[in-house]
């Protein structure tokens, strides 16, 4: 704005004021297209990893996390830290809940898509033992998104839920430890 201000209180432009003007917009057209190119890959790199949860894709939905990616769950337990820690309970999840679906599944960023959350509707059903829990056969359906946090190569640094998973596991009639 200083540029254009400087112009329009001169009859004559000068050469420099013009040059500066057209490097400024062109500055910011680069800036704003090279955010809104990462904010669309982070997008759709959240939403692939998602939709391979989904399908029971354990290697797509974790091959553009970091290795020692942190997994905050919904809040209510410790963050569990590193693939080598999260890919377990991950299959166990799955393993536990052999129809585990999203459907609807949208995503969205931040401006600069340092942050991306995935949207859906989640059901399964508890057919196999979970950890100490016992399969009831029940089902659970439920509104969830997925939030993501990226580092400045796109890359999934952690993740959080918002769906509680004690919500999921009263749906499904969990008898969970005290």
């Amino acid at each position: 704005m200083l540029f254009r201000s400087v112009a329009c209180n001169s009859d004559k432009k000068d050469e420099s004021t013009e040059k500066k003007e057209t490097m400024s917009s062109d500055n910011k057209d680069a800036m704003s297209s090279s955010m809104n190119n990462k904010a669309e890959k982070n997008r759709q790199t959240a939403l692939a990893s998602v939709q391979a949860i989904s399908a029971h894709d354990i290697d797509a939905a974790f091959k553009e996390v970091t290795a020692d990616g942190v997994d905050y769950g919904d809040g209510n337990t410790a963050p569990i830290k590193g693939l080598d820690a999260v890919l377990p309970i991950v299959k166990a999840w799955l393993n536990a809940f052999p129809d585990n679906k999203g459907e609807n599944l949208e995503a969205y960023s931040n401006a600069d898509g340092s942050k991306v959350i995935v949207v859906g509707q989640w059901t399964g059903t508890f057919k196999n033992d979970f950890m100490t829990m016992k399969a009831t056969n029940k089902s659970y359906k439920a509104w969830d998104g997925d939030v993501f946090e990226f580092n400045d190569q796109g890359k999934i640094i952690s993740h959080r839920a918002i769906q509680s998973n004690m919500t999921l596991m009263m749906q499904v009639g969990a008898k969970m430890d005290k």
